[in-house]
């Protein structure tokens, strides 16, 4: 259990959600809100999510004096942007009610995770419409790929709103499966182009984080109150490896919603680390210190711009809510204990936090001495003990060898007796044998006569 110093790194349930208190969790990236909460604050008064799109000469959209003169000139060019994004507001042709409730039911079919699926059908006559809209966005964003980072962030974020609404009718998890469809389509061709994109500082963020976690590898899982699995588990090597690798492989995606996968694996070998070494179910306070260990030591590449990146692109819901949300909001709070990292937070003063920072001292070979030492002597134990057992255990044998010994001379002493009387036996009777003989032979011979 943590100290009452250890209050850097204890993170309620209640820290957990949004501070405008909407029920979902908030995140440390966009000061303690939602995503919604947090677009709707940084939403100028009045505006649209419309008003964040650019125009078709690639200036982007304002509201300073000097776009509002050219309101006139670009009106159509905006009208036809909103056209080319989210269709045209004129009444629905004949048939189309029909069409739409046939795309509704072969969406509704789609299984789980059936990304193939999802491609075949929205590649269909009925959902031409659909990826005529899906490919001008893309083609749109590419050729604005210059536009600042939050612009196309909100551009996206739109888009998602937009495409979701024509799937109203479908149960709510089906239109996430859809929307989680069409995000990986969607992020997956424009990854080269949004991450970590140039208008932001994202690269420079993403050097200082992994100096600093570079700079922390003094820290141990002990200075943490990370419990490891003790040695009569039968667990070798470090239960965290998992971990560690799932959380390095987040940066290898492309997808928001797949690099949560692997936010959401690592957190999951996390817990199953924590159940070798716990006899109660782990609590918040040990996954979140097991979490900052896994972040260093695997000190994750460009950890910052795959946090972004998720941030900006994914799905609301995926960070608002649920597993992958907790999980998120659980990463968010660990990168911001480590960056914030002091010597109270490791129960610490200050002055030995300074000395090991500056390499002036070396907590982390004490404590792995006293870890090897520890196990070594568990180890001479264990084979003193095994050394025993096999020392009984010959004896044993040995008794039973000179048993059986014994046993096996006792039964030749007899079987050898008992073959020498047999032998007299028989000798005796070959020796009375040709008398015998010799008799019949007589009375044979007298009988003829």
């Amino acid at each position: 259990m943590w100290t009452d110093k250890h209050r850097g790194i204890r993170m309620s349930q209640q820290e957990l959600l949004c501070k405008n208190s909407c029920g979902y969790y908030g995140n440390p990236a966009w000061q303690g809100y939602c995503s919604k909460c947090w677009r709707d604050r940084a939403r100028p008064p009045g505006a649209h999510p419309q008003d964040s799109r650019p125009s078709s000469d690639g200036t982007p959209v304002t509201f300073s004096k000097f776009e509002e003169k050219k309101n006139i000139e670009k009106g159509r060019r905006i009208y036809t942007m909103r056209r080319l994004f989210w269709g045209s507001p004129s009444s629905p042709k004949p048939g189309s009610a029909e069409i739409h409730s046939n795309v509704l039911k072969a969406y509704q079919s789609l299984e789980p995770g059936d990304f193939p699926g999802f491609l075949k059908i929205l590649r269909s006559p009925p959902s031409q419409r659909l990826q005529s809209r899906c490919t001008a966005f893309l083609n749109t964003m590419e050729a604005y790929h210059d536009l600042p980072v939050q612009k196309q962030s909100d551009l996206v974020q739109d888009f998602y709103q937009s495409f979701s609404a024509h799937f109203s009718d479908l149960p709510e998890p089906q239109v996430h499966q859809v929307m989680e469809h069409l995000e990986k389509l969607i992020m997956t061709r424009l990854h080269k182009w949004v991450f970590c994109h140039d208008s932001c500082d994202d690269e420079q963020r993403d050097l200082t984080l992994q100096r600093r976690i570079r700079s922390l590898n003094w820290v141990t899982p002990e200075m943490l109150d990370v419990p490891f699995p003790d040695r009569k588990s039968g667990v070798t090597g470090d239960p965290f490896l998992l971990a560690i690798t799932a959380i390095i492989e987040v940066d290898a995606k492309r997808a928001p919603q797949d690099k949560l996968a692997c936010v959401s694996k690592c957190c999951h070998h996390i817990f199953e680390a924590l159940a070798l070494s716990n006899s109660e179910p782990a609590n918040a306070d040990d996954f979140l210190s097991a979490l900052v260990y896994v972040l260093l030591k695997a000190n994750p590449p460009r950890l910052h711009s795959n946090m972004q990146y998720i941030i900006r692109f994914g799905l609301p819901h995926s960070l608002m809510a649920g597993e992958s949300g907790y999980f998120f909001t659980n990463l968010s709070c660990a990168v911001a204990f480590i960056e914030k990292l002091d010597g109270p937070s490791l129960n610490l003063s200050p002055e030995e936090f300074e000395g090991y920072m500056l390499h002036q001292r070396a907590p982390s070979t004490g404590h792995r001495r006293k870890h090897v030492a520890k196990s070594t002597q568990h180890l001479l134990e264990e084979l003193k003990a095994r050394q025993e057992s096999m020392d009984q255990d010959m004896d044993a044998l040995s008794t039973q060898l000179h048993q059986w010994m014994e046993t096996v001379t006792a039964q030749l002493d007899q079987t050898t007796a008992t073959f020498a009387l047999v032998q007299k036996e028989i000798c005796a009777q070959a020796q009375h044998f040709p008398n015998a003989e010799e008799r019949s032979r007589t009375s044979s011979a007298q009988t003829d006569c």
